[in-house]
């Protein structure tokens, strides 16, 4: 395929979750779960507002998700990951949550639906230089990024959050939420396109060609792009290789993504982190 004949630059822009260390002895359920605190508790605050939509109700999630890890720390087996084993109890958390709310979104739309194939305006990423109007929209950006998580169904939902804001592979997505890791792509790279496509609202627009190949060549060069951002490098293509349109397309892609790892960047709330601590010790 295309993107076989070059390679990704690595990027250092984002980490992954860090856990705990699993190779070590058995720890007391208080210590150890003290220690998921300080290290997933600000990213799993992050999912439960993704999830819930408002503070309590995320407060409520985060509580949820920690207080049973606590119960059942005699189950976890210590060649595991803990990270990878808390959010697997997140993620049933979730679903319980989500079947108690009603008038859910349901629908997704198709690849074609969701790619700008043809000719006509595309939204326009702002530049990097700090300035009023570029604040301005960049904040714009945020909510409707925001807004449009919030409306995936929640089988594309939780792989992209897991992914985009937690910072887990997809392979330790596969393993959290039970399904193959072919499915974890398909509905991530859905998902993505979904988010991309709700950002161009807060963007300006201009007319932009129609793609100037094949579109098997232009879904070939977005599987490229798609594969580089579940790395999260830097990919660089030859000159002359994207046209204008799939250039445009990309930017915003990448525009998307770096708005869900600012998202990821908020704390869980001080009186959060002292009530699980405080649980803890009424649970030993």
């Amino acid at each position: 395929m295309l993107w076989d004949r070059w390679a990704p630059v690595p990027s250092r822009r984002y980490s992954t979750p860090v856990s705990p260390d699993s190779s070590s002895n058995p720890k007391p359920a208080d210590q150890a779960l003290t220690e998921l605190v300080e290290t997933q508790g600000d990213r799993l605050f992050s999912l439960g507002m993704r999830f819930c939509g408002n503070r309590d109700e995320a407060e409520d999630l985060v509580q949820e998700t920690f207080l049973q890890a606590y119960r059942s720390w005699d189950q976890f087996e210590e060649r595991s990951n803990p990270a990878t084993w808390l959010y697997t109890i997140a993620s049933r958390v979730c679903q319980r949550f989500h079947r108690k709310k009603s008038g859910e979104p349901v629908h997704m739309e198709s690849l074609d639906e969701l790619l700008p194939m043809g000719a006509g305006p595309m939204g326009v990423v702002p530049s990097t230089e700090d300035s009023p109007l570029d604040s301005a929209l960049r904040e714009e950006s945020r909510r409707e990024v925001e807004e449009a998580i919030a409306e995936l169904p929640i089988e594309f939902r939780m792989p992209l959050v897991l992914k985009e804001i937690v910072g887990f592979s997809l392979a330790e997505i596969a393993k959290i939420m039970d399904i193959p890791e072919a499915t974890v792509k398909t509905r991530l790279y859905r998902a993505r396109l979904r988010l991309r496509q709700a950002l161009e609202q807060a963007l300006p627009t201009q007319d932009v060609p129609a793609p100037a190949y094949s579109q098997q060549v232009c879904l070939d060069l977005l599987q490229a792009k798609q594969e580089s951002l579940d790395r999260e490098v830097a990919f660089e293509f030859p000159p002359n290789i994207v046209c204008e349109r799939c250039s445009h397309l990309f930017a915003t892609m990448d525009l998307a993504q770096d708005v869900c790892h600012d998202i990821a960047k908020g704390g869980m709330p001080g009186a959060l982190r002292a009530q699980l601590m405080a649980s803890f010790q009424d649970e030993s």
